[in-house]
């Protein structure tokens, strides 16, 4: 008897802390409320672990703290001991997510679904519908469209989409915070995404912004592009470039047929949009047009800007 007591006990010690290589990378995914014995079995199945028994005598053994529920990346040798503290300590594999300043609501779910976190239209269910996530600052929010701030994030795939879009909001909220928005949150952030889409450099915005101050002050339609875009993509009929027919394309999001600004955010704006929709050049301008080289050119008066027109054509001509 004795004999079978130094032989199981040199077993167990032999299992536990003998390191198993698993086969490449291999995740698990361990969902709340899953017992001892169905998490040894996924980690058995995975060729994470060398005994089931043994890790289930093992916890039986160290019950605190509890083993984590969420998603395990293993690809090193690891022994049964190892992986039990990974699982008590929770550390589960997450999934990067950048947002870039500029991403709409649908580009964020196409980058969620990359990622491996589900679905893209699980995310846009929870983007259109999910207001009240803001509604305390932008109550006539049709959508969290400009909401969802732009940032790196990690997730894991225990949480919902809601979770993923409360985070993002949460940042949102931190950022407004710091910049002193608190009134007009809707028109600000709506203004600012437009900002946001118009130009990629920073120095340019609040000029950008002083040109769509000057045309909403003087009841001139904003013109703006990226709006016909986004109505566009709203209907699902954007096919990747706009055409001169398409500046009559019937929608409140189009700039060129409705005066102001559009019904709501047309992107998610980062800080410096926001803060350049905030406080504006002070300026003269009413147009703006690219210079060919990534940047802008200003201008006062149409005979001016037709100028700047004719020699980005010049610039484009002679490449």
């Amino acid at each position: 008897m004795m004999m079978l007591v130094f032989a199981v006990a040199g077993w167990m010690a032999s299992v536990l802390v003998t390191p198993k290589s698993p086969d490449g990378q291999k995740f698990v995914m361990l969902r709340p409320g899953y017992s001892t014995r169905r998490i040894a079995r996924e980690l058995k199945a995975a060729g994470v672990i060398r005994s089931f028994d043994a890790f289930v005598l093992w916890h039986a053994l160290h019950r605190r703290p509890s083993l984590k529920a969420g998603e395990y990346m293993f690809e090193r040798d690891a022994s049964i001991v190892d992986v039990h503290n990974r699982l008590a300590r929770g550390d589960v594999y997450v999934h990067t997510v950048v947002i870039p300043e500029g991403f709409n609501m649908f580009d964020i779910a196409a980058a969620i679904e990359a990622a491996g976190l589900g679905p893209a239209q699980a995310f846009l269910k929870v983007a259109t519908s999910d207001t009240a996530l803001i509604a305390d600052l932008a109550p006539q929010a049709t959508s969290l469209e400009g909401y969802l701030f732009p940032n790196t994030y990690n997730f894991t795939r225990t949480q919902s989409m809601h979770d993923l879009a409360a985070e993002m909001v949460k940042q949102f909220r931190l950022r407004a915070g710091e910049l002193g928005l608190s009134q007009d949150v809707q028109k600000t952030v709506t203004l600012a995404s437009v900002i946001e889409k118009e130009t990629a450099v920073e120095d340019e915005r609040p000029e950008v912004a002083s040109v769509y101050s000057n045309r909403l002050a003087s009841r001139i339609p904003l013109q703006a592009d990226p709006s016909v875009i986004y109505a566009e993509l709203l209907k699902g009929t954007y096919g990747g470039a706009l055409h001169h027919d398409d500046m009559q394309f019937d929608s409140l999001y189009n700039t060129y047929r409705h005066p102001g600004l559009p019904p709501g955010p047309i992107a998610n704006p980062g800080k410096s949009s926001l803060a350049a929709a905030m406080h504006p050049a002070e300026t003269r301008y009413f147009y703006f047009v690219s210079d060919g080289n990534g940047h802008h050119r200003f201008s006062s008066t149409l005979e001016e800007h037709n100028r700047n027109v004719a020699a980005l054509r010049r610039t484009v001509s002679q490449r």
